[in-house]
């Protein structure tokens, strides 16, 4: 089962931007930490080193400058040496000879609470640093971890060391300081991100916004509303989708209630002519066969406008045409053996074009005899007919046309808007037969469905052309060759 989360998608978007980008800003501040307490070990390692390797060249090759002689005394080599070095902030290099300190003044550090430590005076440490048997490691001191490196010396049978110390504690507190800071502005920059991540949140779901409200104020009877578009991302996308589909709707809807409206108006008629057929019923045997005959002509009648109706409103489904690829020449040989059977009159074939299209060879077949039928009712008798098919060019636009002509009265140029309507004729037709007006209306919709158009073209007195265009590229129309009709 589907659930729903009581937080808005807005604050959920807003949230997870704001835990990503914490943790990443996390991330980011816990390695600058690691690198840069790294930095901090290395440089002090390196020092050590480098002072430690001075001091073992200075010992193998070095001369007591009194007497231009090796140095004699540890005490000697100390001093010249120690003379000569200027310690690094927070370096100390104390020389230990016969249980004497010698140092430098900045053998000092300070400890977090501002005293000064200075390494020669506790003694503990240096004693830890002596009896240790490697050459340099990590002490803990009242001013915190100090990494050291030491030189065993020996000169005229004295032993001693020369101790090299850096004290990183202060460089440490220097780059806490600015991770402190990085972090301040890591946590500023975040509350920014929470706030751009809101507004961006809110512009981004306010389509979304709109069509739940646009959902909401549509009502049964009235779905006219629509989702306004302002951009053409995903969501502008979705709004188009939701927009469409409220369309499909509403087209929907108004087929439904022309329907409802149509069948309501024509089967008024035959249900009132049989209601009074039924109340004139008598004994009479005849008399009730006549009124027999007369319902159920009504009730063939009322069926075939329903049936109609039923049609019309199914053209307007996506389901309602099932093209599949025809042959346009062998299309149009069959219907003229189909329209020979209809009437004696003459059928004349005027043109076929040859190729193959993907259309519905039953709808478009249902809607030619259409024209056809039409033809017979409203030309004299005896008259030709002439139907084809060719390739036209008709405002830029090559179209499959199909056509049927015949010589019958016309059509008024006002009347010719209005045939394709339902229950609808053109003035000069409703006296020549008593037909529903839903024929052409049928042929209208199928024409739709495929994507194309019923035209009608006429002169008063001279006849009547009807046709259906397609287009080619809607229809997938191949030729067998590139003749366009004029």
């Amino acid at each position: 089962m589907a659930t729903t989360s009581p937080i808005s998608a807005r604050r959920r978007i807003a949230a997870w931007i704001l835990l990503t980008t914490g943790l990443t800003l996390l991330a980011l501040l816990l390695t600058l930490r690691s690198l840069m307490h790294h930095d901090v070990d290395h440089a002090a390692n390196t020092a050590i080193s480098q002072e430690t390797e001075e001091f073992a060249s200075f010992t193998r090759e070095g001369k007591d400058p009194r007497t231009g002689e090796a140095f004699t005394s540890l005490k000697s080599l100390f001093e010249v040496y120690l003379s000569r070095q200027h310690p690094n902030e927070g370096e100390a290099i104390v020389g230990v000879s016969g249980g004497k300190v010698q140092f430098q003044d900045n053998s000092r550090a300070r400890t977090s609470d501002g005293a000064v430590y200075e390494l020669p005076r506790h003694r503990e440490v240096l004693q830890a640093i002596q009896s240790s048997p490697e050459p340099g490691g990590v002490i803990a001191t009242p001013a915190g971890d100090v990494r050291w490196g030491k030189v065993d010396v020996a000169a005229n049978r004295e032993e001693g060391h020369l101790i090299v110390v850096e004290f990183t504690s202060v460089q440490q507190e220097r780059n806490d300081h600015i991770l402190f800071m990085a972090t301040m502005i890591s946590l500023g920059g975040l509350v920014l991100t929470s706030a751009i991540a809101w507004v961006v949140a809110g512009q981004i779901l306010e389509p979304i916004r709109s069509i739940s409200r646009t959902a909401r104020k549509i009502s049964e009877s009235d779905i006219s509303l629509r989702v306004p578009v302002r951009s053409r991302d995903d969501v502008g996308e979705l709004a188009e989708s939701f927009n469409a589909m409220l369309d499909r709707l509403e087209r929907a809807q108004e087929t439904q209630r022309q329907f409802i409206d149509d069948a309501s108006h024509e089967l008024r008629t035959p249900l009132t002519a049989i209601r009074g057929q039924l109340e004139l019923l008598d004994e009479d045997p005849v008399s009730r066969r006549e009124t027999l005959h007369l319902v159920d002509q009504e009730i063939s009648r009322m069926g075939r406008i329903v049936g109609d109706l039923l049609l019309i409103a199914r053209s307007e489904r996506p389901d309602f045409i099932q093209p599949r690829e025809v042959d346009l020449a062998e299309f149009m040989v069959e219907l003229e053996g189909t329209l020979q059977g209809l009437d004696s009159r003459p059928w004349v074939l005027e043109d076929a074009v040859a190729g193959t299209a993907r259309v519905d060879a039953e709808r478009l077949k249902q809607a030619l005899l259409q024209y056809a039928a039409n033809a017979l009712q409203y030309s004299p008798e005896g008259s030709p007919v002439r139907f084809g098919s060719r390739v036209v060019e008709r405002e830029g636009v090559r179209m499959l046309d199909f056509w049927v002509r015949d010589e019958g009265p016309g059509i008024a140029e006002d009347q010719r808007s209005l045939i394709f309507d339902r229950f609808s004729r053109a003035d000069q037709l409703k006296d020549r037969h008593d037909g529903f007006g839903l024929g052409l209306a049928i042929v209208r919709g199928i024409a739709h469905a495929h994507g194309g158009a019923a035209w009608v073209e006429s002169e008063l007195g001279e006849g009547s052309s009807f046709g259906l265009e397609f287009p080619l590229s809607v229809i997938e129309y191949r030729p067998d060759t590139e003749e366009v009709a004029p």
